[in-house]
């Protein structure tokens, strides 16, 4: 321990009482936002998941419409009027005149309304998947922002603890000064090391501000500057060995989208096949003459020639089979990447486990050791303040150090946890 003043001891129980006091909840303060109760706050006040539904229920209706048949045509019209004559515009006198009425109907074939419908109920499906890739996303973006503020926090409350000690060490070099065992040198390095802390302090505290915003981003400005829960276990996930990646490739949600686009891509096929063979249709009108003529029925049934299927029906088939390929393809690759994205995260994550592991074991107990080993030295007469103050510095190196590799582990659990939507609910 330093030597210090009864004032200085008294300031020293101020400080700490001052900060339990800072550190105690006032009474009326609102509970701590859990981690759980951010991912369900972030679906909640997600517009993308309504977006989806919307996608979905749109593509939904779509597809029946696209089931039935076209609406039959109602036909009126008057033929063969006289515009010149004694019968100039009568339409009773002359024999050929007709006030007709009569209805259109397109036959389109079972099989082109049936691939217009499947198209339609695929895009369906796509909508559906591309909710399920929102909720994964949200779960993510929301997990990463909630880890990184509760590790800002730390190297908040890492560096204000820490100042306190830098504060004594104020006390010690200028009583050690004025008894004549140190040097002005000792004093000024002791207040430059505490205006050094005051500035990592106010960088830390201007990166937990952004954190905050990152946070609230996904779940709102109040429950953003809530105090903050404990955090999640970070040790397991679920992603292990090959079974397991298989799983999740399976089930990811942006290649689902991307199955989902080229089944799309196949049902535009099928309808551009089953525009090889043409729709007939037909129309019924009954025309009404002069009183004195007969009336008039006539049928007609109307069937398109299509003379240039070589250039029209069968190239565009063949350009809706070249995009389910391009589709194939693309899903292909992006399976790949993220197979080797997934494999890297979880190289990179189990690594850090390693180190930290190392850090708890073995850098920890290295650099209290070390600060500890030159307090003494410099208590007992030999050692200098600059040991001190230095080795202090590394410490809090280390420990700042070993918070933003957890920070970093707990983002890369998060990857690998919300690869595929975890259920908080719809």
């Amino acid at each position: 321990m330093f030597i210090v003043s009864p004032l200085g001891r008294a300031a020293r129980l101020l400080a700490l009482c001052g900060a339990a006091l800072a550190a105690s909840p006032p009474v009326h303060a609102e509970p701590a936002l859990a981690f759980d109760e951010a991912l369900l706050l972030a679906q909640a006040r997600s517009q993308q998941l309504p977006a989806q539904d919307a996608a979905a229920n749109a593509a939904r209706e779509l597809a029946v419409a696209a089931g039935t048949r076209p609406d039959p045509t109602l036909k009126a019209g008057l033929n063969n009027l006289p515009s010149d004559g004694p019968d100039r515009y009568s339409v009773t006198r002359d024999f050929m005149t007709m006030r007709s009425i009569g209805v259109a109907q397109e036959f389109t074939r079972t099989a082109k309304r049936q691939a217009r419908a499947a198209r339609y109920g695929r895009e369906a499906e796509v909508a559906e998947a591309g909710r399920s890739l929102a909720i994964a996303r949200l779960q993510r973006d929301t997990a990463i922002a909630w880890l990184d503020r509760h590790h800002q926090q730390r190297l908040v409350d890492l560096l204000r603890a820490q100042r306190g000690e830098a504060a004594l060490q104020i006390e010690a070099a200028d009583a050690a000064y004025r008894g004549g065992r140190g040097t002005q040198a000792d004093a000024l390095a002791a207040r430059a090391a505490l205006a050094q802390m005051d500035d990592r302090i106010d960088q830390a505290e201007r990166e937990l501000a952004t954190a905050t915003t990152r946070l609230a981003r996904w779940i709102g400005d109040a429950p953003a500057a809530r105090t903050l829960a404990a955090p999640p276990a970070t040790d397991t996930v679920q992603v292990h060995g090959r079974e397991e990646l298989e799983r999740v490739i399976d089930r990811h949600p942006e290649l689902a989208v991307m199955v989902g686009q080229e089944q799309v891509a196949q049902a535009e096929a099928e309808v551009a096949r089953s525009e090889q063979r043409a729709d007939w249709s037909a129309e019924v009108m009954f025309s009404q003459r002069g009183p004195s003529y007969s009336n008039m029925v006539s049928i007609n049934v109307s069937i398109p020639l299509q003379l240039d299927q070589k250039n029209r029906q069968q190239r565009e088939l063949s350009a809706r089979l070249s995009v389910v390929e391009q589709r194939r393809a693309e899903r292909e690759e992006a399976t790949r990447e993220h197979l080797a994205d997934i494999k890297a995260w979880l190289q990179q994550w189990q690594s850090n486990r390693e180190r930290l592991a190392r850090y708890e074991r073995t850098l920890l107990p290295l650099a209290a050791e070390r600060k500890r080993a030159a307090l003494s030295a410099y208590q007992g007469g030999p050692g200098a303040l600059a040991a001190v103050l230095e080795a202090r510095r590394a410490e809090i190196d280390v420990r700042m150090e070993r918070v933003r590799l957890e920070a970093e582990t707990g983002r890369l659990w998060a990857q690998l946890t919300y690869l595929i939507p975890l259920d908080a609910g719809r």
